[in-house]
């Protein structure tokens, strides 16, 4: 699969998808949008693919919107802006879907809807130089897009604030939020990215798919209603092979055969 704004590199189990518009600070347009679209879906069939990494090229992660595009949109009639915001729609949910990890590597400007790409992301790396903010409203237009994952992700006190004021926040307050993991200086971006990968790669890939499910169909709900689920969940990978292979490997004190 060929792209001309995404650089895709893969590494045994791992891709590493890059936004290439360094130009543009990596900024949606059209193409864009449709390209993560068509590697999403890709990715999300491929049963050998077990950690992404999302990042940006040049001096920011993702900030936001592209003026040439966002200029084609006040053009637009409602019902062009609205196929057009379905098209973005599709995009945050086919990496929302994603079954495998996504890990966000961020540096630079993550603005809009390059925030809206780090609260789909499962686990966000941020560079202590990188800034987040959903600035919609300074332009008059509003998050409606990002908004369901950027609510589940910072919580609806911390939407009001930011989205109402539109006013940009550091990394060490988004972690504060819950929308960054872990900040670190620039230089050692790479290597905290590539820890979690390590750690990612440590869990059965069967186990660490079915958590993230397990993530996405218990969060919100009461324990109650969750009891039938969650004993089926366990009972399922228990019994599983590669439930059994870890099992076995923990009782005789050797590695699982997925680490070997």
């Amino acid at each position: 699969m060929s792209f001309r704004f995404l650089e895709v590199i893969r590494a045994g189990a791992v891709e590493r998808v890059t936004l290439n518009r360094p130009d543009a600070r990596n900024a949606f347009n059209e193409d864009v949008i449709g390209e993560l679209t068509r590697w999403a879906l890709a990715a999300g069939r491929d049963a050998d693919l077990r950690v992404a990494v999302l990042a940006g090229a040049g001096a920011a992660f993702c900030a936001g919107a592209d003026l040439a595009w966002m200029a084609r949109m006040a053009a637009y009639s409602e019902e062009e802006n609205v196929r057009d915001a379905l098209a973005l729609a599709d995009m945050f949910a086919a990496l929302d879907g994603l079954p495998m990890p996504l890990v966000g590597r961020v540096h630079g400007a993550a603005l809009g809807g390059g925030t809206g790409l780090a609260a789909v992301c499962d686990i966000v790396v941020a560079a202590d130089d990188a800034v987040f903010g959903f600035t919609e409203v300074r332009l008059g237009l509003l998050p409606a897009v990002i908004s369901p994952y950027a609510i589940a992700r910072i919580g609806a006190a911390a939407a009001r604030d930011l989205m109402l004021t539109g006013r940009r926040i550091a990394a060490v307050e988004a972690v504060r939020l819950g929308l960054v993991h872990a900040v670190v200086p620039v230089d050692a971006l790479d290597a905290t990215v590539q820890r979690y990968v390590r750690d990612l790669l440590a869990g059965g890939p069967g186990a660490v798919r079915a958590t993230k499910r397990l993530i996405r169909d218990v969060n919100g709900r009461r324990p109650s209603d969750v009891r039938e689920l969650t004993a089926h969940a366990i009972a399922a990978q228990r019994v599983a092979p590669e439930g059994q292979e870890g099992l076995r490997a923990f009782l005789e004190k050797r590695v699982p055969s997925w680490l070997q």
